[in-house]
């Protein structure tokens, strides 16, 4: 048993990266199953290769999503093997706790570079991870007291999985399920509460209940599952909410009785994405580059930065080259290592000329995408 716990440990936990000002939160990680599942996921011939100019330094910190972590993680260590004097803050935490860190312009990060002793230092927060996108009322607190908007980029695709152990042989879920399993209110219309494995059809389970796994309030991805899955709908007060996405695909790896929600970045072998249907009678999809980028796959969503600049001012150069190299094919790679899907070649060029319109000139943009 031991023996088998410390395998599960190792794998869940393999490919986490530490670097940048000592201040990353290791509480993510890229699983196995699903590095191989994304090393399928192929980058757009259309995107152009990064063009890196010489001697550039500074360094900058990006707070943000939990689910974004890893990949967060997988670009800034690929962009330093480039520019070797840049230092680079990734900070976890959940998406709603980053927020007010990046609107208040506050956070805590160590000084120094891959340095964990380091003493603390209070740290300018240049860009926001979020795994969900800003509410209007969100941009206009930030407006509020920057007297600016944020930039919004989206900078990859990912698909909520609904996970269960390995050994369990559910088939697929249709949304209404999902919402009368997770949610109070049952607002897809379902009338009967679903909390046995038995109600979904599964010989030999008949009574036995289903363990509900989700994020905590600090999550993103949990304020999109309410969204997307219950339709704004309560969550039940029997999900066992955990602080990290990693953390809740290890409990489910340990519950032969377990359901969750979490990002495909985190899929292991220990565990298995079921595939949705939308509506019953339609057909049930999994979650994959394709149909997350099609919106087949009915969970599937942008991950976005939120890049603070006033529109009189320039871009400091460190930002605009790792947001140049996010939206390059060598950052697009990064993202396929992460376990997250890669962005079409029309969303980056989108993507480019809303960097244009915000102070990054048209011949930076032509260098980047021809």
């Amino acid at each position: 048993m031991d023996r088998d716990r410390k395998r599960i440990g190792r794998e869940l936990m393999r490919g986490m990266l530490g670097l940048a000002l000592g201040a990353v939160v290791l509480t993510g990680f890229v699983g196995v199953a699903a590095a191989e599942q994304a090393s399928l996921a192929k980058v757009d011939a259309g995107i152009a290769p990064y063009a890196a100019p010489s001697n550039l330094s500074g360094n900058m910190v990006i707070a943000g999503s939990d689910t974004m972590q890893p990949l967060m993680l997988k670009l800034a260590s690929a962009f330093r093997q480039i520019h070797k004097d840049i230092k680079i803050g990734i900070l976890g935490g959940g998406t709603e706790r980053a927020l007010m860190q990046f609107v208040s312009d506050q956070s805590q990060i160590r000084r120094g570079d891959g340095d964990y002793n380091g003493p603390q230092a209070s740290g300018h927060v240049s860009m926001l991870a979020a795994s969900r996108q800003l509410t209007d009322e969100e941009i206009k607190d930030f407006r509020a007291r920057h007297g600016y908007e944020p930039i919004e980029i989206p900078i990859a695709m990912d698909a909520v999985a609904l996970y269960v152990n390995r050994d369990n042989p559910v088939q697929g879920l249709t949304l209404e399920q999902v919402d009368a399993i997770f949610g109070v209110a049952r607002k897809r219309g379902l009338h009967d509460d679903i909390t046995t494995w038995g109600q979904l059809g599964l010989e030999g389970w008949g009574q036995q209940p289903i363990h509900l796994y989700g994020r905590d309030k600090q999550s993103g991805t949990r304020t999109f599952f309410k969204h997307a899955a219950l339709l704004e709908g309560d969550l039940k007060g029997t999900v066992r909410e955990e602080p990290g996405s990693a953390t809740e695909i290890l409990a489910i790896s340990r519950d032969a009785l377990a359901l969750g929600y979490a990002g495909i970045e985190f899929q292991t072998s220990v565990v298995r994405a079921v595939p949705l249907a939308e509506k019953a009678g339609m057909p049930f999809v999994a979650p994959s580059a394709e149909s997350a980028a099609s919106g087949a796959y009915p969970l599937s969503r942008p991950l976005y930065l939120y890049v603070k600049k006033d529109l009189q001012e320039e871009f400091a150069p460190v930002i605009l080259e790792f947001l140049k190299f996010v939206n390059s094919r060598d950052g697009q790679r990064a993202v396929v290592k992460a376990g997250a899907y890669p962005l079409p070649a029309a969303q980056v060029v989108q993507n480019l000329q809303r960097l244009t319109a915000s102070g990054m000139t048209a011949a930076t943009v032509n260098t980047s995408i021809n």
